[in-house]
């Protein structure tokens, strides 16, 4: 069995560019000018209307940064913020299917310098994660790939399914948001965790678990 989980408001309380930008942004390393655009983002969001690629565009805007400064932050930002707000049932979950010798796996709309220092916490091998673009440790203002949000999370779990051989009934997926619907349903055994208004209701519609973590 292989277990996938998202991560912000599923593993841990809050998003974890929330903790992250919060720090970076009194640190001066990233202008308020620069992600001026996130709040209405979320509201969006929250109003089932999100732009499926905020992500990309916001990175457009980010260009300029070095990579030590963000995985210096990152870094920071686990030890201070993030490792106090992982759910204890979400904890308890990945560390038994470890010790079971079960994959885990992180899949996150999130960043990997964000998300690493997690992986390192749970003893994770790798994760799926949205990445920057970085050239001579600075970052272009482009993505490396695309962002892992909505069906472009589904699109990469599929890819990598595919070249690690797994089939989508060996899959478990944990996730609190509507917008990893098509995750869900593509997957074996889908788990929905303190599920949003959306998600509950398709979840009940269709006899999924429902976890609720604290």
């Amino acid at each position: 069995m292989v277990h996938i989980f998202d991560v912000d408001l599923t593993v841990i309380r809050k998003t974890s560019a929330q903790y992250f930008l919060g720090l970076a942004l009194k640190e001066k390393i990233v202008r308020f000018s620069q992600i001026k655009n996130l709040p209405l983002e979320y509201i969006k969001y929250r109003l089932a209307l999100p732009d499926m690629d905020f992500i990309e565009q916001t990175v457009k805007k980010l260009a300029g940064l070095y990579k030590d400064d963000l995985e210096r932050i990152g870094e920071i930002c686990f030890e201070t913020k993030i490792k106090q707000s992982i759910y204890s049932g979400a904890e308890i979950l990945i560390i038994e299917a470890l010790k079971k010798g079960e994959r885990v796996v992180f899949a996150t709309s999130s960043f990997d310098f964000i998300v690493r220092p997690l992986e390192k916490y749970f003893g994770i091998e790798s994760s799926l994660a949205s990445k920057m673009e970085f050239r001579d440790g600075v970052t272009t203002g482009n993505m490396e790939g695309y962002s892992l949000f909505g069906a472009k999370k589904k699109t990469a779990v599929q890819s990598w399914m595919e070249e690690n051989s797994i089939s989508p009934q060996d899959l478990s997926f944990y996730s609190d948001s509507y917008t990893d619907i098509p995750l869900l349903d593509y997957c074996g055994n889908p788990f929905a965790v303190n599920p949003d208004r959306i998600l509950r209701k398709y979840a009940n519609k269709h006899g999924w678990k429902i976890l609720r973590f604290k």
